[in-house]
């Protein structure tokens, strides 16, 4: 006999519903957040305003950080192939975007995205990121919007399998689809999603498996707290900053690595302004 067992209580009404709801789990999304001390981020965000006059925001704090960390941690910029992880040469910042739909109130979630990101200077990298951001705003990335026009004259049974059919494609047989109009690697290596600009304060983002996407970044809204500096309960600003990753790529110690060298650097963001900083 290999386990020592006996016959559990009978199970209530609530529990045979959810046994017969869901199946065992399969699922390999695992989360961890950090508290992050804001103060010095949000000094070095108006320090840098005021001396440049080009605004910058925790979205790109947050993606110059994670593609410093992907480029000191190579063994996380990785994408599942098959069955087997394969690394990235690229390291690639997918944010995502709130596009105003057409004619409606409703809204749509895209994206933008920025390859060689950790070859960039915090400048140089926000200066991309805003020009994506604002075309795809504006409806003028032709790909994207091509892409929505096709999606949206599929049927939704259909939904599925196009998009596991796209990602094979894409990923499995690593095919370059632009001769078809499609975009080059459109998701990156790692997303960042700002649900501080929501107004949230924190939430875990669910893994979207067609992307391959396996590190998912979403910091919160900055908020007052109290702090305790030399021995006094004082004001501060912090910011939940929470992670989404594959656990089949990335085990728990490099996922802390990772989350720990950004919030490291938001909580000293000076080495972003020396001349010619482009990694950290």
């Amino acid at each position: 006999m290999n386990l020592d067992l006996r016959p559990a209580p009978p199970a209530s009404a609530f529990r045979k519903l959810a046994l017969g709801t869901w199946r065992a789990p399969r699922d390999p999304t695992a989360y961890a957040s950090l508290e992050v001390r804001m103060e010095p981020a949000l000094a070095f965000m108006a320090s840098h305003r005021t001396r440049t006059g080009r605004r910058l925001t925790v979205t790109h704090l947050v993606a110059k950080a994670a593609a410093d960390a992907l480029r000191l941690h190579p063994e996380a910029n990785v994408v599942l192939r098959g069955n087997r992880p394969w690394q990235r040469r690229d390291v690639g910042v997918c944010v995502l975007v709130v596009q105003p739909a057409q004619g409606s109130s409703r809204v749509d979630l895209t994206t933008a995205t920025v390859h060689r990101a950790d070859a960039l200077s915090l400048e140089a990298l926000t200066d991309a990121l805003e020009a994506k951001v604002s075309r795809v705003r504006a409806r003028e990335d032709v790909e994207i919007e091509r892409g929505k026009r096709r999606s949206s004259l599929l049927p939704g049974w259909l939904m599925g399998p196009a998009l596991r059919l796209l990602s094979f494609v894409w990923y499995g047989l690593n095919v370059d689809l632009r001769f078809v109009g499609m975009p080059f690697d459109p998701f990156g290596s790692v997303a960042v999603t700002n649900l501080g600009s929501l107004g949230l304060e924190q939430g875990f983002v669910a893994m979207v498996p067609y992307t391959r996407v396996p590190l998912l970044l979403a910091p919160g809204k900055v908020r007052d707290v109290p702090v305790v500096e030399a021995g006094a309960l004082v004001p501060g600003k912090a910011m939940t900053l929470t992670c989404t990753w594959d656990a089949r790529l990335i085990d728990v110690d490099l996922a802390a690595r990772v989350l720990r060298h950004i919030g490291g650097a938001l909580e000293d963001p000076r080495g972003w302004d020396a001349p010619g900083a482009e990694a950290r």
